[in-house]
């Protein structure tokens, strides 16, 4: 089954309606030049109910070269299973969170030695997109994502929509598809109806 991550969670209103339509994983957004940024207090308050009302749902805190104390603060504080590096971490970086790390590429990365985790999912991949860290609604290189989903359980995201993700993942195959602006009424403001027809277009793939 195809893990679904709806990303930029700034509501507990659109978490739970992300969770409703069926997500997999929710992502929070703590760079601070986002649109989808959230305050760490902001974040707590809305991952205390879900790891109590949802421990099923994986919750993923996206990072953009942050400092390891830093990650490690807000994870511990919001009780995050993941870390997404979106920025230009090292493997340096990625190892000292304790497996609890994955790297999001920005395009089709020359080297994947290091950064691809034992778990799933190895890594994520992004468009590459100049001066935007995720969520720039450009889709990202599929015929490349391809053939790194033949080796990785791959995260794949950049302009996926509820039109595209069925194409995209019978083209890709990826381990799981991630998703921000695709499923939005407005920036940062999630569509409950567009969420869930996200989640049914990824589940029709799966099924032919």
């Amino acid at each position: 089954m195809t893990i679904i991550k709806i990303c930029g969670i700034k509501t507990l209103t659109d978490a739970l309606a992300a969770i409703d339509a069926g997500a997999d994983y929710l992502g929070f957004n703590f760079y601070p030049k986002g649109v989808r940024f959230i305050e760490k207090e902001a974040c707590a308050e809305i991952t205390s109910v879900l790891k109590r009302e949802y421990p099923h749902i994986k919750l993923v805190g996206v990072f953009v070269n942050s400092s390891v104390d830093e990650m490690k603060d807000i994870m511990k504080t919001c009780s995050l299973d993941l870390a997404q590096l979106h920025g230009d971490e090292t493997v340096e970086i990625l190892n000292t969170l304790d497996g609890k790390a994955f790297k999001a590429f920005r395009g089709i990365p020359e080297r994947i030695d290091g950064f691809a985790r034992s778990e799933s999912p190895a890594f994520l991949l992004d468009a590459a997109v100049k001066g935007v860290y995720g969520g720039s609604g450009v889709t990202a290189d599929w015929e490349g994502a391809a053939e790194l989903a033949k080796k990785y359980p791959l995260l794949l995201a950049g302009g996926l929509t509820p039109e595209n993700v069925a194409a995209a993942i019978r083209r890709v195959k990826p381990w799981g598809v991630d998703v921000a602006s695709g499923v939005e009424s407005a920036p940062s403001r999630k569509d409950a109806g567009k969420m869930s027809e996200f989640v049914k277009a990824v589940r029709v793939a799966e099924s032919k």
